[in-house]
């Protein structure tokens, strides 16, 4: 039924512009906005939809992954970008925020609005050929391969 779609996701935010300066400056990805709607470019075709809605409460897992070459790297420069990196407590991080136990090396950060973004080191010159999910919500934790 759905062979031939082209599916995409979405998440809300509680402010269009702010999402936009952040999204396009601080992260460097192509934005753009149509009928007060962002649509984020990602590499490869992707599209993810981000919308306004005014009465947002920040999703509790993340809702974005960025594979890198280098996590290190990445981390240093986002932060250089003034971006603070999330801690858990059920995790055991690195000074930089840096999870670095089950699976491949990730660090969670949020957006302007309190979405959970995450860069995670990339599982060899084709990321999308390995999965991996690593949830994190309040309580629970879990990281699957």
């Amino acid at each position: 039924m759905f062979t031939n779609t082209k599916a995409f996701s979405g998440f809300a935010v509680d402010d269009i512009e702010r999402a936009k300066d952040f999204y396009h400056r601080t992260l460097g990805l192509r934005v753009t906005e149509e009928f007060g709607l962002l649509t984020l470019h990602i590499t490869g075709g992707t599209e993810i939809l981000v919308y306004p809605k005014p009465d947002h409460t920040p999703a509790s897992f993340t809702v974005l992954n960025f594979p890198v070459d280098d996590i290190d790297r990445a981390v240093d420069e986002l932060t250089s970008r003034g971006v603070r990196f999330e801690r858990y407590e059920q995790f055991e991080q690195d000074e930089k925020g840096v999870f670095r136990q089950e699976g491949p090396p990730i660090a969670w950060f949020t957006d302007p609005a309190g979405n959970v973004l995450s860069v995670l080191q990339a599982a060899g010159p084709h990321p999308a050929r390995k999965a991996y999910s690593l949830t994190v919500c309040g309580s629970c934790s879990s990281a699957t391969r």
